[in-house]
């Protein structure tokens, strides 16, 4: 296996138009239709419910909520987009974490967007059948590239396996695909691909750097710029 700082020199050698070729090739063009801003299960349709309080910001149930991770930086951008508190942009991915009667506990090494008590998105508005983000200026980047990855170690396979692929490029499960795109639609998503793999790697390699072992009750999550609480402050 290529070490991280191999991968991250790949990442950055990526050539945004042979990305935009395959991109082109596959075809994509987003439907609103919103599954991949919610749970597993299709949330509450759309319903206003209010995020869970326990560390993890879902509410005890069988669902699964939705997972988009998110970095350091973006969470500060979108609390200042919105004048957001910090767990009100993101929790602790939930993989890792057990829960105990007292609640969770256990480290976990990424952040992800908040979820509302139906394990949807937060930021995720539906009307009428139409999806919408409410910070879409300011989306993650694993938004913005949704449903494309790249085929580099250390970086992320959105929402399970490939459905599609040309050269470096991966597609995942979304009824967009397939349809038209131009060629500037297909440039634009083919620079956030690469610059989120290259910020992926960038994150695992500070988060190895930055790790101490913590001896704490609750949950820790390790993040590229150290040990940090549900709520963002630092250890």
């Amino acid at each position: 296996m290529d070490s991280l700082e191999t991968e991250l020199d790949r990442a950055r050698e990526l050539d945004v138009s042979e990305l935009a070729d395959a991109i082109e090739t596959i075809g994509f063009e987003c439907t609103r239709c919103g599954a991949c801003c919610k749970s597993e299960d299709g949330g509450c349709g759309g319903d206003e419910t209010e995020r869970g309080d326990d560390d993890t910001g879902v509410d005890d149930d069988d669902s699964e909520p939705h997972t988009a991770t998110v970095f350091p930086d973006e969470i500060r951008r979108l609390q200042a987009a919105g004048d957001y508190d910090f767990r009100d942009v993101a929790r602790p991915m939930p993989y890792g974490l057990e829960e105990t009667p007292d609640g969770p506990e256990g480290e976990t090494f990424e952040w992800a967007l908040q979820t509302d008590g139906c394990g949807d998105c937060t930021f995720y508005d539906e009307s009428d059948g139409v999806g919408a983000c409410t910070v879409h200026e300011d989306r993650p980047l694993i938004c913005q590239t949704y449903p494309f990855s790249v085929a580099l170690g250390g970086t992320s396979q959105p929402m399970g396996d490939a459905v599609d692929s040309e050269g470096m490029v991966r597609a995942h499960e979304c009824e967009g695909l397939g349809r038209d795109i131009s060629r500037d639609d297909a440039e634009e998503l083919a620079a956030a691909l690469k610059e989120r793999a290259v910020r992926e790697l960038e994150e695992a390699i500070g988060v190895r750097e930055n790790y101490e072992p913590t001896d704490v009750e609750g949950v820790v999550v390790h993040d590229s710029e150290g040990q940090k609480r549900p709520d963002g402050r630092e250890l």
